[in-house]
């Protein structure tokens, strides 16, 4: 496996007197997919927000190229590297894809723009926004309100928003929520080539593109890790099988 773009070591979250994620250490590996699962209320989304910056972690490190980034917010996360999805769509439905993707491009820039200037004469982050709606394969479809778009195409905009920062790393939460078989597939063949040039840590609950996705496999009940490592030793554990996967050959 290859080195660790980020790491976890320790982290915990709480509200009042629930403990949402319990002493949670993990590596999300350069081009690699880190997948974690796990029943509702498992803890999954907390991590991914405590990841993204969306919260704070009550204790705990993570630590991003190795320097500690826990203290750090979202936007500042989003510019060193770190890119997020969400459960929920999250687009501008009334902006066209590449104005969407156009926006999160113009995200990573730390300087103030030119309010008087045309904002597509900032020719490198149009193209970064243009290469990113390519990549998801919404190159014919860059002109077309994101709200005029189908389910599946929304969530490949997504991704393309998160790629047009340049990220590190992708924080993808449920991808493949509400979709078909074909826009499933769609997406899994997508996810895969992304992979190859970035660490991925994916919260999913369809299985079968945990499977064919994933090189770490991370099970989360009640905000502790159960088990992590290769998907077939975890999903092999009999405590696993018991909290969410069911029997082994429920997945033959």
């Amino acid at each position: 496996m290859a080195d660790a773009a980020l790491k976890v070591r320790g982290l915990t979250r709480q509200f009042g007197g629930v403990v949402a994620v319990n002493n949670v250490s993990l590596e999300i590996a350069e081009n690699a997919v880190h997948a974690v699962i796990g029943p509702n209320g498992a803890g999954k989304s907390t991590l991914a927000n405590l990841l993204s910056g969306d919260l704070r972690p009550s204790a705990g490190d993570i630590l991003f190229d190795g320097s500690e980034i826990s203290h750090l917010s979202a936007d500042r996360r989003s510019r060193m590297g770190i890119g997020r999805s969400y459960q929920k769509t999250n687009v501008f439905r009334e902006f066209t894809a590449l104005e969407n993707c156009r926006l999160a491009a113009q995200s990573r820039n730390p300087h103030p723009f030119n309010w008087f200037r045309d904002a597509l004469s900032y020719r490198g982050i149009v193209e970064a926004a243009q290469r990113a709606l390519a990549t998801v394969g919404l190159k014919e479809r860059m002109e077309v309100p994101a709200g005029h778009l189908s389910h599946g195409e929304q969530r490949q905009l997504e991704i393309a928003m998160c790629l047009a920062t340049n990220p590190r790393v992708l924080i993808l939460d449920e991808p493949l929520a509400g979709m078909g078989a074909e826009e499933s597939a769609a997406m899994v063949g997508l996810l895969k080539t992304i992979a190859a040039g970035h660490a991925v840590l994916l919260v999913e609950h369809d299985m079968d593109a945990v499977f064919a996705l994933a090189q770490v496999l991370t099970v989360m009940v009640n905000g502790i890790v159960l088990d992590t490592g290769d998907p077939q030793k975890v999903r092999a554990n009999p405590n696993v099988q018991i909290a969410y996967l069911g029997r082994p050959e429920d997945h033959a």
